[in-house]
């Protein structure tokens, strides 16, 4: 994790200081759908930050339909089991490539732009710190759906009223994130591929 300022955590800002949107002033969002640079690299990061969104609004529908008793505790677990483990598995994934691979590279080829990346590392600890509770929680509910479905007493809404406060947090959390790494990396995507098809 880095060492950053904490108006700049991921669960307190806004959106990335000014001085780190240049590039996104140049290559606004509203153009990136038309550029001829969105190939490769950049329309797959984008379609796997949709899938993420995807996944964390359906999830996050499912626990609303359990809560509000529009979803059974029987037929409730293995679909929910299924998303759960595809998102945080997924992110998992997808945040040691970048941290690995290709935070250091974007960097070295725009050092101007260190600080942003030392902003998004900083997220992938806090997203990291919210998928272990969000693990927990989701094995207690489904303990507690258990216990429901077999007449043990689970109390399964206590822990679904909980699992729906988990989700809603990391929900606001993960789409902070994914919108201002979007801001910072596609533009510069998209610039470097003019000069050098084969960036990233």
């Amino acid at each position: 994790m880095k060492d950053i300022d904490k108006a700049l955590n991921v669960e307190a800002r806004s959106g990335l200081p000014d001085d780190l949107l240049a590039l996104l002033r140049k290559f606004p969002r509203d153009q990136w759908a038309n550029d001829p640079s969105l190939h490769g690299l950049a329309e797959g990061w984008l379609q796997r930050h949709d899938l993420f969104r995807e996944l964390s609004v359906l999830i996050g529908g499912m626990t609303t339909d359990l809560r509000e008793g529009r979803t059974s505790p029987a037929a409730f677990p293995p679909l929910f089991q299924r998303r759960m483990g595809l998102l945080l598995g997924e992110l998992d994934g997808h945040h040691r490539v970048e941290d690995e691979y290709y935070f250091p590279s974007f960097a070295a080829a725009a050092p101007k732009l260190q600080k942003g990346f030392d902003i998004l590392d900083n997220d992938h600890a806090v997203i990291h710190g919210a998928i272990d509770r969000l693990g927990t929680a989701s094995r207690e509910l489904i303990a507690a759906l258990s216990g429901e479905v077999s007449g043990r007493d689970g109390d399964a809404l206590r822990v679904a009223e909980r699992i729906a406060g988990e989700i809603e947090g990391f929900d606001r959390t993960l789409l902070r994130h994914l919108w201002d790494e979007e801001d910072l990396i596609i533009p510069l995507i998209l610039e470097r591929t003019r000069d050098d098809p084969e960036f990233g």
